[in-house]
């Protein structure tokens, strides 16, 4: 399995209202391309998921704390957790890579 930047981004290009593409799944595991427009109005998920920044740059809010983020950072968000990304630059995509059984139980 694999998939590329380019052509992630070109997948969720080709329906302008999605904000997120999955581009591979195995077992608990899936990875999407996310790219928000304007506000990130996610709402906490059932699963661990890592964010690995594709480009951009923003503020990062995590169970109450906010951190900036720029291209090539990994950021972590438990299973149920409130985040989402804030003031972040019209270049901005990511990595969403969603693992481990739901609700973060190992």
């Amino acid at each position: 399995m694999k998939s590329s930047v380019n052509d992630a981004l070109k997948k969720l290009s080709e329906n302008p209202d999605a904000l997120f593409f999955k581009v591979l799944e195995h077992a608990s595991m899936s990875v999407e391309i996310y790219r928000p427009v304007n506000k990130d109005e996610q709402t906490p998920h059932l699963q661990d998921e890592l964010y690995i920044i594709i480009s951009g740059t923003g503020n990062f809010l995590n169970d109450g704390a906010r951190t900036t983020f720029q291209t090539g950072d990994v950021l972590f968000v438990p299973a149920g957790v409130e985040h989402r990304f804030e003031n972040f630059s019209n270049n901005f995509a990511t990595w969403v890579i969603f693992y481990g059984p739901k609700g973060g139980e190992s």
